[in-house]
């Protein structure tokens, strides 16, 4: 008779922080003065935000869910647009409800990731400014420094911008997000206003609070193929060098830590039968990203890729880590059996880096709720927990509960 093997487990590191993920304008609802909202108007989205889940009038119901989830930590962004509606006013009773936020989690005993920036900006600067506009600098920064002074004493973590580099290349080269330009000049513009908006900010938040840690996030993908050979390493520092080495050079030295954001594999497929020219004369290299039809959002699970980013975001940094992005949408209701696997599959890769010296400090799921997903709408499902979009009902995944667990006890079974 075979005997079972006993399944061991694999313990974090004593306060490592667990925690998930919202950003402001994907959960609060009705962030009307925006670049976004215009944007959605003008039908370049799926679904309008409209209400979205609402967070902003329930967040202590959904702190709930955090309390209950066991969560020691907790990543939220400030909307711009709320504490500055008009350009060089600002709000009190916007930044008090963001006190009162950020003061029913500290209450709780989580500790307050806060990203200034994520995607979003107020539509007085959009219109007038924008990050190509070298003014932007000193705007961004104002804000920066207005919410130090009136929220740092509830900050725990910074993060100054969210995966600069996404809304930068689909929003001034794709032109497929706000301002939807396809201008490689005031790219480039953006780009180095971006960097010293982020630069500048590190130094307002450390005058104040010296010890309060300051960082950026980078979304990492992790490319392969089986036709490829030693060009798809090419391909995978091509697409590090775009998605994070533009900026990430220029910054360098004002990082406390590294946020990755990871999801998913881009397994390349090279044809020369591929290679063409269309009607608009667009060339085709021959190059295709395999897609799983399964999934949604036709993404490939990759668990490996993520330990292979650690590797390589402690060999160019050797600073901490924080993984503030890691999800996966699904369709299959409260029984999320794929998420679940998939947070476990990751969570053994990030065990697997820790053992081996990489400087893993906490992980966030993303995300605690369905939220609204930018050009995708409300189809892909990311929460922990359902919302019913037309109710604004929440009801708890079984994921919720299983990543409860790993929260509680902090360890995964190995």
């Amino acid at each position: 008779m075979e005997e079972k093997k006993e399944k061991k487990s694999l313990k974090f590191p004593e306060g490592f922080l667990w925690g998930t993920a919202t950003s402001s304008y994907q959960v609060e609802g009705n962030n009307s003065n925006t670049d976004w909202w215009e944007w959605e108007k003008r039908g370049k989205a799926k679904d309008e935000s409209g209400t979205a889940c609402d967070y902003y009038n329930r967040f202590k119901t959904d702190h709930d869910f955090l309390t209950e989830l066991g969560c020691n930590a907790y990543r939220l962004s400030i909307e711009w647009s709320r504490v500055e509606p008009e350009e060089g006013i600002f709000s009190e009773k916007e930044f008090a409800h963001y006190r009162e936020v950020l003061k029913d989690l500290k209450s709780r005993n989580i500790k307050t990731q806060v990203t200034l920036w994520w995607w979003v900006s107020p539509l007085w600067f959009s219109k007038n400014y924008g990050f190509h506009n070298k003014k932007s600098v000193e705007l961004f920064t104002r804000y920066v420094q207005k919410v130090v002074d009136e929220l740092g004493d509830l900050i725990d973590l910074y993060q100054v911008f969210n995966e600069p580099m996404v809304p930068l290349g689909q929003g001034y080269l794709g032109g497929v997000f706000p301002p939807g330009y396809k201008n490689p000049f005031k790219f480039f513009r953006a780009l180095n206003n971006v960097a010293d908006s982020h630069k500048k900010s590190y130094r307002i938040i450390k005058e104040k609070y010296p010890s309060v840690p300051v960082g950026v996030s980078y979304l990492y993908n992790w490319y392969e193929s089986e036709n490829l050979g030693f060009l798809v390493t090419i391909i995978n520092r091509l697409a590090k060098w775009y998605r994070v080495d533009l900026i990430d050079n220029k910054i360098k030295e004002s990082l406390d830590f590294v946020a990755i954001q990871y999801y998913r594999l881009g397994r390349i497929k090279f044809d020369w039968k591929n290679i063409k020219m269309d009607s608009k004369n667009q060339v085709y290299l021959g190059f295709t990203i395999e897609k799983n039809e399964k999934n949604l959002m036709k993404w490939i699970t990759y668990p490996q890729g993520l330990y292979k980013v650690l590797k390589e975001v402690k060999k160019k940094h050797n600073l901490p880590i924080y993984i503030t992005e890691n999800g996966v949408p699904t369709d299959t209701g409260l029984d999320d059996e794929e998420r679940i696997v998939f947070i476990e599959e990751h969570l053994k890769f990030v065990h697997k880096a820790i053992s081996e010296g990489v400087d893993v400090r906490g992980y966030n799921h993303w995300s605690l709720l369905d939220n609204f997903e930018w050009l995708y709408g409300y189809e892909p499902r990311f929460g922990l927990i359902e919302i019913d979009f037309n109710t604004l009902e929440r009801k708890p995944r079984k994921s919720f509960y299983e990543y409860g667990k790993i929260c509680k006890s902090n360890e995964i079974e190995g």
